[in-house]
């Protein structure tokens, strides 16, 4: 599976860091994670990862294959 973490705000590129299975794009006031997700517990540990890095995550959704 595919997804798409849409968060508040430029991510620098040290705190993109901590997400290295993933994907950044900036785009519009956004930082837009993308990237394979092994399974319902990997999404909930970046969605955790998120969370404890102070990010507010406005949209996830699955992205097409």
């Amino acid at each position: 599976m595919r997804y798409e973490i849409r968060v508040d705000g430029h991510m620098s590129e040290t705190l993109a860091k901590a997400f290295p299975e993933l994907d950044h794009v900036v785009m519009s006031g956004q930082t837009i994670l993308y990237g394979p997700v092994v399974d319902e517990a990997h999404l909930y540990g970046l969605l955790a990862r998120c969370r404890s890095l102070g990010l507010r995550v406005v949209e996830m959704r699955q992205a097409p294959e």
